[in-house]
């Protein structure tokens, strides 16, 4: 999702169920990890939301639980490599004293824990409240004008619908909104030609973008996806088991495409990434329009975070599963320890720093009233 104008959000009610709903993920992901050893009888030292500084922490039995200040993840800690362990370095019950099949089902168990709270997340919905699903028409809304602006200079209203522009009729879609940008945005000081339909009236405004600081166009406008929403109930649960599969199945699609996209075409989509500040805003945007569908968006940002966790770099679960592997395929000979340390520590540092600039472009975008 394109960020055309920052986010509108609208009283703390809204933040603190998008932020609760955030944690809850995160909570879920590393409870995967944590219940994976303890039924494994592995030795488990911390539980962790979050990285960095401690807020607030208590001393279990064994594990020390805590929530810390940066919202970039959480974690599961092991004694294996801690000098001041009560555990002898030879203990079979420290995690990488275990067999390799051990060792993969404690790396991989979060990710195994979000796709399933994702599932039954839907399934609980389609038998309650319904599932939100979409009617998708050709062309972009306009859902919000700012003033004042060329758009608004010219005419355009929240509510028009843009069905083209310069005698080419705009898709079906996002594409339909990422085709808009690309042309006002290559067009400042031009004049457009965007054919219009209000209250089923056609139009035609004529409207030239605004050139902004980096020479690209803007109009000032709030763009989405032409698309009507339904919501949509199971009528028994054999019904909303295949309901919530179907709904679960298009959202795994949809998050493993964006990602392809991503990593195929970053220069193009890198400003589509959102850290942990976009999320709760777009979570908190949701909770305000329609609190049914904050279900639904705890739904894929569970996907969402179970896949790019299975990507094979260091400090994500992929990583450690790419190392385990390795050892597998060198007949059970690890790497050298100061070897796997180094790659895990330069991939969490790498991760902080982009969480951390995430988090601080994305705070600004906030801020921002108008970016087309």
């Amino acid at each position: 999702m394109p960020n055309l104008l920052g986010f509108n959000i609208e009283g703390p009610e809204s933040v603190l169920e998008a932020l609760g709903v955030l944690a809850a993920i995160i909570a879920i992901h590393e409870c995967g990890h944590f219940f994976a050893a303890y039924f494994q009888n592995i030795h488990v030292s911390k539980f962790a939301i979050g990285f960095g500084p401690i807020l607030f922490k208590v001393q279990g039995k064994k594990v020390e639980y805590s929530l810390r200040a940066i919202p970039l993840g959480g974690f599961v800690g092991f004694p294996d490599d801690d000098p001041q362990s009560e555990f002898a370095p030879d203990d079979p019950d420290l995690l990488k004293n275990r067999p390799i099949l051990d060792r993969l089902l404690v790396i991989s168990a979060g990710v195994i824990a979000n796709l399933t709270f994702a599932y039954f997340i839907l399934f609980g919905q389609v038998l309650t409240s319904g599932l939100l699903q979409q009617e998708i028409f050709p062309g972009a809304a306009v859902p919000e004008v700012l003033s004042p602006s060329a758009a608004a200079k010219s005419g355009l209203q929240s509510g028009d619908l843009i069905l083209g522009v310069n005698g080419a009729v705009l898709p079906a879609g996002e594409e339909a909104v990422f085709d808009l940008v690309r042309i006002i945005k290559a067009n400042a000081n031009t004049p457009l030609s965007l054919y219009v339909s209000r209250k089923n009236q056609p139009l035609e405004i004529k409207v030239s973008p605004d050139k902004s600081i980096d020479g690209s166009g803007k109009i000032g406008v709030q763009l989405a996806p032409n698309a009507r929403t339904v919501k949509v109930k199971a009528k028994n649960l054999a019904d909303a088991t295949v309901r919530a599969g179907r709904e679960f199945r298009r959202l795994f699609l949809t998050v493993v495409d964006g990602l392809k996209q991503v990593i195929l075409n970053f220069s193009q989509t890198a400003d589509r990434i959102s850290g942990p500040v976009a999320i709760v805003a777009v979570g908190a945007e949701v909770a305000r329009t329609d609190v049914a569908g904050l279900s639904q968006f705890a739904a894929i940002v569970n996907i969402n975070l179970a896949v790019v966790n299975t990507l094979p770099l260091p400090a994500l679960d992929g990583g450690y599963a790419f190392l385990i592997l390795l050892e597998a395929l060198r007949g059970g000979k690890k790497l050298p320890d100061k070897v796997e340390q180094g790659i895990m520590s330069s991939g969490i540092f790498l991760l902080l720093a982009i969480g951390i600039f995430l988090m601080v472009r994305d705070a600004l975008n906030l801020g921002i009233g108008e970016l087309l």
